[in-house]
């Protein structure tokens, strides 16, 4: 069975037409043909509408695993962590401690990523950083786990 996940990027610039976003692409190159795509979206840096997408995606069932791309930074825009944190019912920090250990190999500047993760309802949320190189590379470094998890959200799995 295919997980069902949805893609959700966040970039005022993107999301007004003003540059293209090059983060979903190299998101489903990651999870074709393993994952269902089931949602795509390029919104603006605005906290409500992310919560309101969040709580859409996981409340409805919609999407087994979310993944959002953006917004995870310094800059008074990067909103995401306290956006989806607003939401979630638990976190699961090992998820964004081991994206953050291992990026820190290919840049120093990933020990400014408030990025995190963690469950609503029985959906996994994860927030990625917002290059396109940067996502590409975070996804390489739990897409291994991420199968297991998701059986255990859907209890579908036993532990080891």
């Amino acid at each position: 069975m295919k997980f069902r996940v949805a893609l959700i990027v966040l970039s005022d610039r993107a999301a007004s037409g003003e540059r293209p976003d090059a983060c979903i692409a190299v998101m489903k190159q990651r999870l074709e043909p393993v994952y269902a795509i089931v949602r795509e979206s390029v919104i603006a840096d605005e906290p409500a509408e992310l919560q309101a997408a969040l709580i859409d995606v996981a409340d409805s069932g919609a999407a087994d695993f979310v993944l959002t791309s953006g917004g995870t930074g310094l800059s008074p825009r990067d909103r995401t962590p306290q956006a989806t944190a607003a939401v979630l019912d638990y976190e699961v920090p090992g998820i964004a401690e081991a994206i953050r250990a291992e990026s820190l190999a290919h840049t120093r500047s990933a020990m400014l990523s408030r990025a995190l993760a963690g469950v609503r309802d029985r959906t996994l949320i994860v927030n990625l950083p917002g290059s396109p190189k940067a996502v590409g590379e975070s996804l390489d470094i739990i897409l291994e786990v991420v199968p297991h998890a998701l059986e255990l959200l859907n209890d579908r799995s036993e532990h080891p």
